[in-house]
């Protein structure tokens, strides 16, 4: 096991900006994304408690009952249709993290909300070398239009660092080790690493200067989309800094990633590897996955499916659609309880396990895709949340609740007390 998070490191963990666990060590924070709703057939559960049944879609994750908390009757009401018509993929990954009403654009007055992992990233800046760790499956699109006027951005981004500036995940799994550990020997990347930083630094000089002669001379409105251009700018300059602060990581002993495969299924866990490993080192405590974007019409030849899964996801009850959907809802189950088994499998420094020390959340923005329903959730909350988080049970709400309250919840864990998140009415209390 590849450990860089000792003993000795819990005081500084403690110093940081967000809470830490009981016994000293980081509380990490995950959300995977799955597009399209499921099968709502094979995932309502039986039983609430401890004594609920699993339906066939949970059945891969069976062996990890005790580790997960399923909550029912959670919705994003934001993701409806309302006064905004058609768009409910692009609405229901938009609102997935920030329970906020995206602005119907498809031009550059993009419009949403800062999404719960970026709170929780702003919180633990100065404890990490990465604020926070963005990542896909699918290419990155920031503009564009995509569904039913909707801008590309709402599509294909789940982190929000601002309401205007969605955060780029990143989808090869090679440049996610590049950028967590360097490349080549100790020696070839002490070197990189300050060329780098030098050469960074002098083109973030001329950039600014730059732009500062440029803004005279702007529009108001050209001067607003400069002033979004400049805040990346500044989050690549403050990266740098954290980047010399904490200095080179350790590689761990595991081979870098060759690139991108041609199977998604690998592709999947290779980034769920990189995820596990960010966490482990200590790289980031808050990070984000969407498998692939709402609306995805991937098929999946390779267990029976050729058809696009969106285009099935509309089954309109034909029992053949409604099997196949069933179908992928499981290949997606098989790569959540791998992400779990591999987080359970990992010790930190105070005997537990990484999943003992994390909250994770796995779900959709959407319940059964034919409806376009945006209430009842497919929603498992994974981890102990380092002895705060009540596992193997179901919770069904009884009524439809804000996801954005189990948000709330989860800040308050990391020790960010705000009063109010996206949409919500209070905090959940049924993991405590």
């Amino acid at each position: 096991m590849f450990e860089t998070f000792l003993p000795s490191s819990a005081a500084a963990a403690q110093q940081g900006g967000i809470a830490t666990t009981a016994s000293g060590m980081p509380l990490r924070t995950a959300f995977l994304y799955k597009p399209n709703g499921v099968n709502v057939n094979k995932w309502k559960l039986e039983g609430t408690g401890a004594d609920y049944r699993f339906n066939e879609t949970h059945q891969p994750y069976a062996h990890l009952k005790d580790d997960i908390h399923i909550i029912s009757h959670l919705e994003h009401a934001n993701g409806t249709a309302g006064k905004d018509g058609a768009g409910d993929h692009a609405r229901a990954n938009a609102t997935f993290l920030t329970g906020t009403r995206p602005r119907k654009t498809a031009g550059a007055d993009i419009k949403l909300g800062i999404s719960v992992d970026q709170v929780i990233a702003r919180a633990a800046s100065d404890s990490t070398r990465f604020s926070s760790l963005e990542l896909s499956c699918d290419g990155v699109r920031k503009s564009g239009v995509c569904d039913s006027g909707y801008s590309c951005a709402y599509q294909f981004n789940l982190s929000w660092r601002s309401d205007t500036t969605p955060v780029a995940p990143e989808s090869n799994p090679r440049h996610v080790f590049e950028r967590l550990f360097g490349t080549g020997s100790k020696e070839e990347r002490e070197k990189g690493f300050q060329l780098r930083n030098e050469q960074q630094r002098s083109i973030l000089d001329f950039v600014m200067e730059d732009a500062k002669q440029l803004n005279r001379q702007l529009g108001r409105n050209d001067q607003m989309k400069l002033d979004e251009y400049m805040t990346g700018v500044r989050e690549i300059e403050r990266r740098i800094e954290k980047v010399e602060k904490f200095g080179l990581p350790e590689v761990p002993d595991v081979d870098m990633p060759a690139g991108v495969p041609s199977s998604y299924e690998e592709h999947i866990r290779l980034m769920m590897d990189m995820l596990v490993l960010a966490f482990e080192t200590d790289s980031t405590r808050v990070a984000s996955f969407l498998l692939a974007h709402d609306g995805s019409n991937r098929s999946f030849r390779e267990i029976g499916v050729p058809d696009g899964h969106h285009t099935i996801s509309h089954h309109r009850n034909d029992p053949d659609n409604l099997a196949k959907l069933a179908k992928i809802d499981l290949f997606y189950s098989q790569q959540f309880a791998y992400f779990i088994d591999q987080l359970k499998s990992k010790k930190d420094a105070d005997g537990k396990s990484l999943l003992y020390n994390s909250q994770v959340v796995w779900g959709s923005g959407l319940a059964d895709p034919d409806r376009h329903r945006h209430n009842e959730l497919p929603v498992i909350v994974a981890g102990q949340g380092g002895g705060t988080i009540k596992t193997g049970l179901h919770t069904d709400l009884g009524e439809d609740t804000p996801m954005s309250n189990l948000f709330l919840d989860m800040l308050h864990r990391t020790g960010i007390k705000e009063e109010r998140f996206g949409d919500s009415t209070r905090q959940l209390s049924v993991l405590s």
